[in-house]
């Protein structure tokens, strides 16, 4: 890859150093990960520093009551699922004919802080409160609102504000003091979220599961109609999980196993082996989107908890497999993309120092998640019960104990055995087709990280429409139109998701940040 190539319209380079790198998407976050490596600490310190920064600094896509998934090489690969299961007493009878979006109902347990204590107990050199320290100080000392996370902070304004409820009220108070949310530029505090960092600094993160913030939960469930009880959250632990991976040109692209769909992008590049794609060419984009269809409509049909899937996840990895379904694509969009197989608000962050890589992402998902925040603690949580499907039969229908179908997913690249790095791209269903995207950017193209990322993107939706990127040339909307696809341009480039890597080539640690948010990539 060429370091000094950028064909895209950007104001980013690669930043390089040797002895570490962060790279994530707010600048805040990016400092104290660095913070971290200078005082000795690991890319795991790192990466949990960040993290915890993040519910700090960029709470409209993430927080305490969130969940998280992380890939750690060390020598080898490490998958880690800190997602949580829905409460036991949820069944589909408790349900109004559909999953609200808000509320107690969609809410299962966090796992976040359950993720943050797995990696630091295997890889972490610095205490963990020192880990912990930089996003207490931008909790209590104020910081900055960035733009976009402004943006998307006032957006959720017409969502959150006209919530009615007593489950409500903590959480507006908080996140929207006076009865708006803060503009960039504006200085936010937050006490009680650093009265929680520090009670899970100071407990290990056991107080959120056994411990005084685990009873405050419990009691404003209780007392506003939510099911979690405290069953719930002793039983939770996160689980260590081997990685899934696929060979594509000459690179090997790692990606946990379900309940995530990360299985789609393995599908997908499985698909695409078979086609020579270049950059700008409009077959190309069809091709692509193509195989992207057909890859989620298996995912979408068989993806759930692995303890209830009707397949085992390495089902979905055949090669031959890739091949029947490859001669489905021809020379028109297909009419109906049905699956093949038989018996949305996110922070990503990547984080390497001299042994240690550490591809991480975290979410509470719909933005702030459920509007349900825990009293007198900032935790807010979210509603990734939204995940369940409703379907009867169906291996991700909504249940008792179950961790549903999650949208975030880490991804890694290795080369021959050796690591290039980790990489991401948040947003939801965006997530899977934003990896293929980079990857073949990566593979296909020949581009370094930051093209890749800057790349205009185009996005599958609900329905077969497909997005594109004002960048992507009009001629090319027109031929695919041709052949019989829906486009259309979106002016938001926030649905086209954000993203990080950190790559090694040679000595040099590469970092990369994505221009669609406000973040930052560092290196030394």
């Amino acid at each position: 890859m060429d370091l000094t190539h950028y064909p895209y319209p950007s104001r980013r380079h690669v930043v390089l150093g040797r002895r570490g790198a962060v790279a994530t998407s707010q600048p805040l976050a990016a400092l104290a990960g660095m913070e971290m490596l200078q005082k000795g600490g690991s890319a795991v310190d790192a990466a949990i520093a960040m993290a915890a920064c993040l519910t700090v600094v960029e709470p409209t896509s993430n927080g305490i009551g969130g969940d998280l998934f992380a890939l750690v090489w060390d020598g080898a690969l490490h998958g880690l699922n800190a997602s949580g299961k829905s409460p036991m007493a949820l069944t589909p009878e408790r349900l109004p004919g559909r999953m609200p979006e808000r509320g107690w109902l969609p809410v299962t347990v966090p796992g976040a802080v359950s993720g943050w204590r797995a990696l630091h107990e295997r890889w972490g050199r610095l205490p963990f409160a020192e880990v912990l320290a930089p996003a207490i100080r931008y909790a209590e000392e104020g910081f900055p609102v960035g733009p976009e996370t402004a943006r998307s902070w006032r957006r959720a304004e017409g969502v959150f504000l006209p919530l009615e409820g007593p489950e409500f009220g903590p959480f507006k108070e908080v996140f929207f003091p006076g009865g708006r949310a803060p503009r960039a530029g504006e200085v936010w505090r937050s006490p009680l979220h650093a009265k929680t960092l520090k009670e899970i600094a100071e407990s290990y993160g056991e107080s959120l599961y056994r411990g005084a913030l685990a009873e405050a939960l419990l009691r404003f469930s209780e007392a506003t109609g939510g099911l979690l009880t405290r069953e719930d959250l002793e039983a939770h632990a996160p689980e260590w999980v081997t990685p899934l991976s696929t060979e594509y040109k000459g690179l090997t692209v790692w990606e946990l196993p379900p309940n995530g769909q990360g299985v789609a992008v393995l599908l997908a590049l499985n698909l695409l082996e078979g086609f020579d794609l270049r950059p700008e060419d409009p077959w190309s984009y069809h091709v692509q989107i193509e195989a992207m269809r057909l890859a989620l409509a298996d995912t979408y049909r068989f993806v759930a908890d692995p303890r209830h899937m009707e397949l085992a996840p390495e089902a979905f990895l055949s090669k031959a497999y890739a091949a029947e379904r490859r001669r489905l694509i021809g020379e028109r969009a297909l009419p109906r993309v049905l699956p093949g197989l038989r018996p949305e608000g996110t922070v990503y962050l990547a984080a390497a120092d001299g042994e240690v890589m550490v591809s991480l992402i975290q979410s509470n998902y719909q933005g702030f998640g459920s509007g349900v925040l825990v009293p007198g603690t900032g935790i807010a949580l979210h509603n990734r019960g939204l995940g369940f499907s409703l379907e009867e039969g169906h291996p991700n229908r909504v249940g008792p104990g179950k961790r549903p179908f999650h949208t975030i997913i880490p991804g890694f690249l290795t080369r021959e055995g050796k690591p290039l790095g980790p990489f991401g791209v948040m947003g939801g269903f965006m997530q899977p087709q934003g990896h293929v995207q980079v990857v073949v950017g990566l593979a296909d193209f020949g581009l370094n990280p930051q093209a890749a990322l800057d790349r205009p993107r185009w996005q599958v939706v609900p329905g077969d429409e497909v997005l594109f990127e004002p960048g992507i040339p009009q001629a090319t909307a027109l031929f695919l139109k041709d052949l019989g696809h829906r486009v259309r341009y979106e002016a938001e480039y926030g649905l086209f998701g954000r993203g990080q890597a950190v790559f090694r080539l040679g000595e040099a640690l590469v970092g990369a940040s994505d221009p669609r948010a406000e973040g930052l990539a560092l290196a030394w």
